[in-house]
């Protein structure tokens, strides 16, 4: 059951509101000012807020304001009431960062259409941020943000054959590059040449979004693995995308987070797994990453040297481990194409 809190002053108001979203199967938390209702959300953390505007206390632009400044709270969708229709009101409320904004009087299915949009909405914002979104579908899910939806439907798109460069190390980012066809990689070069493997994308993902955020050169070199089809995403166009949207802003702040995680996970396991569980570890990764096959078995082609640059070692090492895992059945090697046939085998190698 979808939690709200409702924050009004007028108490025939409130309870009305309550009443309509009760009967709809929603859990009801409301306050009475301003002050209250900040309280209020921050010990519910509820789906969805709904505060008037002009309250005792603390008005409706404050109670935005202290929940947006709250990284516990900031990602709430937020609807404001208001009796007030003019222009100016709704966009100041709008600019400073509500998801929408009804003016009384609203009939009952106005109200639940605008919360059921909102959470739906904000559904789709939580699977973006629980890992690498898929743009097509986030577009999807989410019609009501033109501005996502366009930069899907209208960006240039540029193809790449296989090993051929999408960036350099120290280029200036101006675009976020989503994958439509193929497969990429995005890796370092250390002092002797020797490459590391950073991230691995596919179909669905998209990248480059660090340094554009953080406004500073790639600190990464990227390629395509395959022959590969990408969406060249404008750096303007990305920005006001991100900057008219909170739930979008925060969704990517969350990624930002989330990937931050993964990567000093894969630096504890380079620093302290043995290179036969690097090398499994590798190909449990481009499996989970690349793999559509629902019988557990998988093949692509990799050659040994992009292998080694995935697991952080030598090349020579990579060959030998990989025809020890051959030997025990558990890939099968044929060219450059790794087969792997036993990957729960991989998934629980442990040394």
């Amino acid at each position: 059951m979808k939690k709200i809190v409702v924050i009004e002053d007028n108490t025939e108001m409130r309870e009305n509101i309550q009443e309509i979203l009760e009967l709809a199967n929603y859990q009801i938390k409301t306050a009475e000012n301003g002050r209250a209702g900040v309280e209020l959300v921050k010990k519910e953390m509820p789906d969805l807020v709904l505060c008037d505007i002009m309250m005792p206390e603390l008005d409706g632009y404050g109670v935005l304001y202290y929940l947006s400044k709250n990284a516990e709270t900031s990602a709430i969708p937020f609807i404001f009431l208001s009796a007030k229709a003019e222009k100016s009101d709704m966009r100041k409320g709008m600019t400073q960062g509500a998801d929408d904004y009804l003016t009384k009087p609203f009939n009952e299915m106005e109200l639940l259409d605008a919360i059921e949009t909102r959470l739906k909405r904000s559904e789709a914002i939580k699977e973006l941020a629980s890992g690498r979104p898929n743009l097509d579908e986030f577009v999807r899910k989410t019609q009501s943000l033109e501005g996502l939806k366009e930069l899907a439907l209208n960006a240039r798109t540029k193809l790449f054959t296989r090993k051929e460069q999408i960036f350099f190390e120290g280029d200036t980012p101006t675009f976020i590059y989503y994958v439509l066809e193929g497969k990429v990689r995005t890796y370092r070069v250390n002092d002797d040449g020797k490459e590391f493997v950073t991230e691995l994308y596919s179909p669905g993902d998209y990248f480059g979004y660090f340094e554009l955020l953080q406004d500073q050169p790639y600190t990464d070199y990227a390629s395509a693995l395959e022959d590969t089809k990408l969406a060249l995403i404008s750096r303007d166009e990305f920005f006001n995308v991100i900057l008219a949207n909170r739930e979008v802003a925060s969704s990517f702040m969350k990624l930002l987070a989330n990937n931050i995680l993964v990567r000093e996970q894969e630096l504890i396991e380079l620093a302290y797994d043995t290179v036969r569980k690097r090398v499994a570890n590798a190909l449990v990764r481009l499996y989970d990453k690349y793999s559509e096959s629902a019988d557990n078995r998988f093949a692509m082609a990799i050659s040994r040297d992009e292998l080694a640059s995935i697991v952080g070692t030598a090349t020579e090492s990579v060959i030998r481990i990989l025809s020890e895992f051959k030997t025990d059945g558990w890939i099968n090697v044929r060219g450059s194409m790794i087969e792997i046939v036993e990957i729960e085998k991989l998934k629980n190698f442990r040394f």
